[in-house]
């Protein structure tokens, strides 16, 4: 993102990093590279799907004066700019921000943004912990916030200069000075906490966001961490054309999210172009993509619930605030008395918006309703037959380890437990079998990740003892040793896994009693329940919490 000086001094790897540059061009050479951009622009087809050609500029094409290295902006012939907002790291400011902008709207240049992500200092989590959308009172919630914070800070850049993007994007790069913890996959998941932070943070002050990143950086830092909905900056790293650049476009990338921007740089500029179809203009805003949630459908990153009205068979949705309550409900379908089976997996199909299946009654057909991300949805598609000889589905999210959402059936005849591995698209692998004895539980739910290693859980209530039972995922489709974490469960109507639901970034578990009452339970990072909190009543008219 940075001019080759930049990623030089910030030590990043010899794959992308810039090293051996001087800090003057000749004026010549500097001449020379700006004609052959311009060549490369002209020779552009003037077809409607050619790529666009432009740069990325920040803190190194400002003054020595200002602290930069004089670097040249970019030549009259491009045809968009990225304008960085740091000085490399989060909280701090490319010096001459002010100026770049005002050079790109003096030459009337389409402009996007972007701004850096760093793992927060010591200090930084100490000042910033607190300043976010998420309870403090865990160490995955204080990095959230941290991660939010960097994001507020780049937005007061923007409003301070007027500047409204229609994207931002969030550069994730391996950063010397100060660098992201990335020796487990606990600290490449505290890193996502931080990553997801600025997302919400960007998406919360409307913005749009996409993110830049390479394969090996990005795999180093998150863990390889799937987002197939959120759109993708990619870097090709140094290069004499843009023929590999042109490439990404068609390529897998990093995250598994569509390539909209492709990016190479020589010893002079950053160099960058639009992939076809894509015009310069905004990019859809991307849902939510919290940390193993299943239940997040509004789209304002705050985990809800879904029922059924018994009288009516109408669906409705009951929003989340974040901090433990929910909303009054709405209705978002009719008609869903037909279904005998209701369930929240996730993303099955790989575009962002969380989803619903559901089992039709007479015939077993397992329909996929498609979340828009925004609380309604897009055409059903059915994902299965034949659903009916299973007592129990359940979506625990990403159960195997392969980022993409899978579902636990339970078998009616002989209690066996199956899973069916998602494909990413909608689809499903081989079923495999991963439990037998199953139909001692009268009550199966997918709550997340409950004990907090990283791996989905599903908790059962045995139906004799009325005893609540962890089965702790092992993150590769198997079990670790079962743990009993609740007595006298089977006074309890419904049990319901919403994920997070108070906050905190620790799966919560929803309970109606027989009166009708909806109890939080929430669930300590630590492990053990917090006291449990009232969030409703009457919700006996309700034949379907999920």
């Amino acid at each position: 993102m940075t001019p080759r000086t930049a990623r030089a001094l910030a030590n990043l790897p010899p794959h992308n990093a810039r090293a051996g540059r001087t800090r003057r061009f000749p004026v010549a050479l500097a001449a020379v590279l700006v004609v052959v951009l311009g060549l490369l622009l002209n020779a552009a087809p003037a077809a409607r799907a050619a790529p666009l050609y432009g740069h990325d500029i920040s803190w190194p094409q400002c003054s020595e004066a200002d602290g930069g290295f004089g670097l040249p902006l970019p030549p009259p012939t491009t045809r968009f700019v990225i304008v960085g907002l740091t000085r490399g790291l989060p909280f701090t400011e490319n010096p001459c921000v002010a100026e770049q902008v005002a050079w790109v709207r003096d030459n009337g240049k389409p402009a996007h943004a972007y701004t850096m992500a760093a793992f927060p200092t010591t200090a930084q989590l100490s000042t910033y912990r607190a300043r976010g959308p998420w309870s403090p009172s865990s160490r995955a919630g204080q990095l959230s916030n941290a991660g939010y914070s960097e994001a507020r800070f780049a937005v007061e850049t923007l409003a301070r200069l007027g500047f409204a993007p229609p994207v931002v994007w969030i550069d994730v790069e391996p950063r010397a000075a100060q660098p992201w913890p990335t020796g487990t996959a606990s600290q490449q998941r505290e890193n996502r906490y931080v990553v997801e932070g600025l997302m919400r943070g960007l998406r919360d002050a409307g913005f749009a966001y996409g993110l830049y990143s390479y394969l090996t950086g990005w795999q180093t830092i998150t863990g390889s961490w799937r987002l197939p909905g959120v759109p993708v900056w990619a870097t090709a790293g140094r290069l004499d054309t843009p023929t590999e650049a042109l490439d990404r476009c068609h390529q897998a990338s990093f995250s598994g999210g569509r390539v909209h921007l492709a990016q190479w740089y020589d010893d002079l500029r950053d160099y960058d172009l639009t992939c076809d179809p894509y015009a310069f203009t905004p990019l859809p805003m991307p849902a939510s993509t919290l940390s193993g949630s299943t239940a997040e459908f509004s789209g304002d990153w705050n985990n809800d619930v879904l029922a059924r009205v018994s009288a009516t068979g109408d669906l409705r949705l009951y929003a989340g605030t974040g901090r433990g309550a929910i909303t009054a409900g709405a209705r978002i379908g009719a008609g869903w008395a037909v279904f005998s089976a209701l369930e929240t997996p996730g993303d099955v199909n790989g575009d962002g918006p969380q989803d619903v299946l559901a089992r039709e009654r007479t015939d077993g057909d397992l329909w996929l309703y498609r979340g828009n991300g925004t609380g309604g949805w897009l055409p059903r598609v059915r994902v299965g037959t034949g659903w009916n000889i299973f007592s129990s589905l359940i979506g625990p999210g990403d159960f195997d380890g392969d980022q993409r959402v899978d579902v636990l059936a339970r078998e009616r005849a002989t209690g066996y437990l199956w899973l069916y591995r998602g494909n990413g698209t909608g689809g499903w692998l081989p079923r495999v079998r991963v439990g037998t004895g199953w139909n001692v539980f009268n009550s199966l739910i997918g709550p997340g990740d409950l004990d907090g290693d990283g791996a989905a859980d599903v908790l059962a209530r045995e139906g004799a003892t009325g005893y609540l039972w962890l089965y702790r995922g092992n993150g590769t489709g198997g079990w670790l040793p079962r743990v009993r974490v609740g007595t006298g469960w089977n006074v309890m109507t419904a049990l319901v896994g919403p994920g997070d639901l108070n906050g905190d970034r620790t799966a919560d578990v929803l309970a109606r009693d027989a009166g009708g009452t909806l109890w939080l339970y929430p669930r300590r990072s630590s492990g053990g329940w917090l006291p449990r909190v009232r969030v409703g009543a009457g919700w006996n008219a309700l034949n379907a919490v999920f």
